[in-house]
């Protein structure tokens, strides 16, 4: 009890704040010794709530209100249901869904059972899949009957589990998620739940081969993302917009945790293939949408239409994942004469930099360090630096770890030893702060790029690559795109028996569409007779970056060079 009310005292510090000194100054996480957001928070406030938690809306023509008790009774069900499949805490889950009703349910279900949560992309090969479950240690499967397929196509990896569970009617060996309507909606938890215990983890792309799992706990982003509810804007009774696709750290960021500790109601638009603007600035119009958070990659799509046109209710509009042109914002404000506010943080974190409400948005800056963290740009030798200089974005750890933080990555676990360095943890990312406190983003100290808000780690798609058996060498940089802010491009040195051209560059694109998920998957090839390396043999990624960006600001093209497009209908 005791948790559940500091809990509170530190979320309504926050909602009671008037600007951003007066909330910097006066919030502090919280101290807890026992907590569960589900069972201690969430059903606290579905006994109180008047306001839906959720408004659903697709493109088959529902539309359903969801009610904080309603949710918590089916939460309640579907945790009934995993404990008689024999889950127990600590037992993790792979929730493969789209943005989906019974996708909250079941977030909230596992985590009232204490079992760990795996979001994933539908977008995700049985490669990817397999690899989460034997690294993830994965012990149960719930997805949409147009995944089953690539599931079962993993193999022996899926003796490992204790069930599988399908949205929709019994399939095979697949049990129905529907089950969950004869059960009980009443369930009672005895075990404790201790800071540092399991919640979430998450695959992110590195610099190796494979993603790095992200641990965060019963805390971290439960009560961490307190932050990002400030940051938002949110209030109780707003009805806010996420644009996120479930998988990712975002969609808990701001679709769960970010409203939920508000009370707001989170809007989810299930729309099914193309991203479409018209459709979705129809729906922020039609329903009246209070605020409304997007990836710059969105920004741009939606810039694609006449804002103006659109009676939009927005209140707050902020943007994460990237960071944001300076031009995107000033054309949103024009249209809309709303501000979009930038904010900074990672999968590992929560929001730890941003522009809050009633700050001075300056275009292209990230923001002023959020609430309960303590920032520093640091240089390569660890030493703090001053005004204007450039270095690495660090938070501070010690002698408090904010809650906002990850617990560790659990694989690769030497990763730690590469963040956590003294008292401090290095984010990876370059910045520099003014005078005023206000944070400007570099750039990523090590060669991850995104791609319409999704993570492209070079190396992963590189070593995927060298499968081909043409392929001798390779390197993938990030390619300037209008709409997506970058695409990779590999650079491809060929084995002897094969000449460059375009036969064997649609083979290679063939190739990577059967490998490689859509979303990270290289969408320009060109051939190359050397790559550019250091003494020490290294390829000198930022040379190819450089290059890249010219050709692309000069319109010219490669004798060597194709584009995917250039094989659509051959592709299929």
């Amino acid at each position: 009890m005791e948790s559940y009310k500091n809990f509170i005292e530190a979320r309504d510090t926050l909602l009671n704040s008037k600007e951003y000194n007066e909330a910097k100054e006066n919030f502090s996480w919280p101290h807890v010794e026992e907590f569960n957001w589900a069972l201690d928070y969430f059903d606290k406030m579905a006994e109180e709530a008047s306001t839906p938690a959720m408004l659903y809306v697709d493109d088959e023509g529902v539309e359903k209100s969801v009610s904080f008790q309603e949710l918590k009774v089916r939460s309640n069900k579907i945790a009934n249901f995993l404990k008689e499949e024999g889950l127990v805490k600590g037992d993790r889950i792979l929730l493969i869904l789209s943005n989906c009703v019974e996708l909250f349910e079941t977030f909230l279900g596992a985590m009232k059972l204490g079992c760990t949560i795996i979001p994933a992309s539908l977008l995700l090969t049985t490669k990817d899949i397999e690899d989460r479950i034997l690294r993830g240690k994965i012990k149960c499967i719930i997805t949409e009957k147009e995944t089953i397929e690539k599931v079962d196509a993993a193999g022996n990896v899926l003796e490992s589990l204790k069930c599988k569970i399908v949205i929709g009617d019994k399939i095979g060996s697949w049990k129905s998620y529907y089950e969950i309507d004869d059960l009980s909606g009443i369930f009672k938890n005895n075990e404790k739940f201790l800071p540092t215990d399991e919640l979430l983890i998450y695959f992110t792309s590195g610099t190796t081969a494979k993603p790095k799992l992200v641990l965060h706990t019963h805390t971290s982003y439960p009560i961490g993302h307190l932050t990002t509810m400030y940051w938002i804007g949110l209030k109780r009774g707003y009805l806010h917009y996420n644009i996120s696709a479930p998988g990712w750290a975002k969609h808990a960021w701001s679709s769960i945790f970010a409203p939920w500790n508000a009370g707001a109601t989170t809007f989810v638009y299930n729309y099914k293939g193309k991203f479409d603007p018209k459709k979705i600035l129809s729906k922020i119009e039609e329903y009246e949408v209070d605020s409304l958070c997007a990836p710059p990659t969105v920004w741009r799509i939606l810039l694609q239409e006449d804002l103006s046109r659109y009676k939009l209710s927005l209140k707050e509009a902020v943007s994460a994942g990237e960071p944001l042109n300076p031009e995107v914002i000033e054309k949103v404000r024009k249209a809309t004469n709303i501000s979009i506010r930038e904010g900074y943080g990672q999968t590992e974190t929560t929001l730890q930099i941003g522009t809050f409400p009633g700050m001075e948005v300056r275009p292209g800056s990230m923001g002023k360090e959020a609430p309960g963290f303590n920032l520093g740009i640091l240089d390569n030798e660890g030493r703090e630096l001053g005004v204007g200089e450039e270095g690495t974005i660090a938070l501070k750890v010690k002698p408090l770890k904010p809650i906002g933080l990850m617990e560790c990555y659990l694989d690769p676990y030497e990763k730690n030893f590469e963040v956590f360095v003294n008292q401090w943890y290095l984010t990876g990312d370059m910045a520099f702060k003014d005078k005023d406190g206000y944070f400007w983003f570099i750039g990523r100290v090590d060669d991850v790029f995104k791609s319409s808000d999704y993570r492209i780690s070079p190396f992963e798609l590189e070593s995927e690559l060298l499968k081909h058996p043409a392929v001798v060498e390779t390197a993938v940089v990030a390619s300037p795109d209008k709409i997506k802010g970058a695409i990779p491009k590999a650079y491809i040195i060929l084995k002897k028996e094969y000449s460059a051209g375009e036969e064997v560059a649609y083979e290679i694109f063939k190739f990577i569409k059967d490998n490689i998920a859509p979303y990270k998957r290289p969408r320009i090839i060109e051939f190359v007779t050397e790559l550019p390396k250091t003494v020490s043999g290294k390829i000198k990624r930022g040379e190819l970056r450089r290059i890249e960006s010219e050709l692309r600001a000069s319109n010219q093209r490669k004798e060597h060079e194709y584009f995917e497009e250039d094989f659509r209908k051959k592709l299929g």
